[in-house]
């Protein structure tokens, strides 16, 4: 019956859960697994799991685990057992790094190495999709859905969770209106919205770009501090504005605003990240301290959209060699890389020389 929710419906609603402090249940061929975010997790819900029996694990990625001093046993995560005496304060202390300097947590811990690991996998890669701290509650279940049927959970399965968390959700335009602009009165702004009821991204479209030929382009992700309160610790709205003022002197251009802030973490966990930064951590090690990836952005979104506005030729504006390689995997034919070396300033220039050492970026 159509009025059933289909999968991508019910992953919404698992993101939702989750990021409300509200457990799911996870299934896969091994069992069933209930999976709570450690960062939304409360003292009653903590106890409530308990009574379910069964053994509390925390699953950690390896780079949380490396700040914790906990060897990985399964390849990107780690198992810690989460003691019978531990509060609800222990296991956010332990998914987030912010107090590791001025109090550091106190192990040893004990990493469970015993039984398959693929629950925790799912739980780590859905606590990410929704932007939360990598860090998962986990607790083993003997009968899953009669659990999420009693407690009227979301229940989802680790068959259809791999593929979609991995699957880009299908961009669909909503509407296009002319925008007049400061740096062109021949403004068009696109608004597209994907089908997994994730953020809305936006095209920005200049003039009439000539699809024949390449398209000077720019893939902007989203960055409340730099791009609307001017923020000088990165280079994000000098670089915004400078690609619009560009396109504007050209007559011609396309901006990609993706909403991925802060490398794709959010801007909470990219709130997260400055705080350690003013604890003496680079850009790149805040995020592997929280528990990410130097970078969680997801650029297919940008050629998906660059498909849906007839855009296959690019003049790409960029300081990051990978996202050309990115357009280029993604089909893309990126004719030339236009250099966009703004916004360095004295609050920016470690954070810069960090980008350029680490990531690859061309300054």
């Amino acid at each position: 019956m159509t009025l059933t929710p289909d999968f991508i419906e019910t992953l919404a609603r698992a993101r939702a859960d989750l990021r409300m402090g509200v457990p799911v249940v996870l299934t896969c061929d091994a069992g069933d697994a209930l999976v709570m975010a450690a960062e939304t997790a409360s003292a009653a819900r903590l106890a409530d799991l308990r009574a379910l029996g069964g053994a509390a694990v925390l699953a950690i990625t390896n780079w949380r685990a490396a700040t914790l001093k906990v060897p990985a046993y399964d390849g990107d995560l780690v198992r810690i057992a989460v003691p019978e005496d531990a509060t609800i304060a222990w296991v956010q202390r332990m998914a987030d790094p912010a107090g590791d300097l001025a109090s550091p947590m106190k192990g040893p811990f004990s990493a469970v190495r015993e039984g398959g690991a693929d629950l925790h996998h799912l739980a780590i890669r859905l606590l990410k999709s929704a932007r939360l701290l990598p860090a998962a509650l986990v607790i083993e279940l003997p009968d899953g859905p009669e659990i999420a049927g009693r407690y009227n959970l979301t229940r989802v399965t680790a068959q259809d969770l791999g593929g979609n968390l991995d699957a880009l959700s299908p961009l669909n335009p909503v509407i296009d209106a002319r925008l007049p602009l400061s740096v062109s009165e021949a403004g068009r702004l696109h608004v597209f919205r994907p089908e997994d009821g994730g953020e809305e991204h936006y095209a920005v479209e200049i003039g009439r770009p000539d699809r024949s030929g390449p398209v000077l382009v720019r893939l902007h992700s989203a960055c409340f501090t730099g791009d609307l309160l001017g923020s000088l610790k990165c280079d994000c709205g000098p670089q915004l504005r400078a690609a619009l003022a560009q396109m504007g002197k050209e007559g011609a251009g396309i901006l990609l605003y993706l909403n991925q802030e802060g490398r794709g973490i959010g801007l909470a966990n990219k709130m997260r990240a400055y705080s350690l930064q003013d604890q003496g951590f680079d850009t790149v090690d805040a995020n592997h301290r929280l528990g990410f990836e130097d970078d969680e952005r997801d650029f297919r979104i940008g050629a998906e959209i660059l498909r849906r506005l007839d855009v296959r030729r690019l003049r790409l504006l960029t300081n990051n060699p990978a996202k050309v390689r990115m357009m280029e995997a993604e089909g893309m034919e990126v004719a030339e890389r236009v250099p966009l070396a703004v916004g360095e300033n004295p609050h920016n220039h470690e954070y810069l020389a960090t980008k350029a050492r680490k990531s690859g970026h061309l300054l």
